[in-house]
């Protein structure tokens, strides 16, 4: 029997931040609508570069990259970031796939419904049609206690009554069947 679909993080996180939640604007020099093949798992599959508008308050910040059409799970988790210090706002391309980074200084990646720590970019079946991923990052009022290599679903009961801020950027990629 397969998993019941859940809601990606940004509503979940909603439901349970601080009150008076705001948006957090995300973009990112890569993504411009689609995502390029280069950071797709087809390919290089590197994270691309990602930043955000600094949150007055803000300890940390957290990254959920999610893709809902996905078969199986829904959504699919393809990066979980945390305890990004609060003077970092932009990731660089190309992070290393590993639980704790030097650089930036700190911060701590987990588990993909891959299985894999660290980015693991769009691989949607040849002909599946087009995917979203949404990039949500979120800016917590704390540093999370949660280990290096936690799952998404950690994250988010940590991060449960903790979000100041909260902002997506949704990229696209759509695998073309081959001939």
């Amino acid at each position: 029997m397969k998993d019941p679909a859940k809601p990606l993080a940004l509503q979940r996180a909603a439901r349970t931040s601080i009150s008076g939640m705001t948006t957090l604007s995300v973009s990112s020099r890569d993504i411009r609508g689609s995502i390029p093949a280069r950071q797709t798992e087809y390919a290089e599959g590197i994270s691309p570069e990602i930043s955000w508008n600094p949150v007055n308050g803000a300890r940390s910040y957290a990254l959920i990259l999610e893709d809902p059409d996905a078969p199986s799970p829904k959504p699919f988790v393809h990066w979980v970031a945390y305890n990004i210090p609060a003077e970092v706002t932009r990731l660089p391309e190309g992070l290393p796939k590993a639980t704790l980074l030097g650089e930036p200084q700190g911060f701590m990646q987990g588990k993909t419904s891959h299985g894999n720590v660290g980015y693991f970019g769009p691989r949607p079946p040849a002909g599946g049609g087009l995917h979203h991923y949404h990039f949500q990052v979120f800016a917590l009022d704390r540093e999370l206690p949660v280990p290096p290599g936690a799952d998404c679903e950690s994250l988010l009961e940590a991060m449960s009554g903790h979000v100041l801020a909260a902002g997506e950027l949704v990229g696209t990629y759509q695998q073309p069947v081959s001939r």
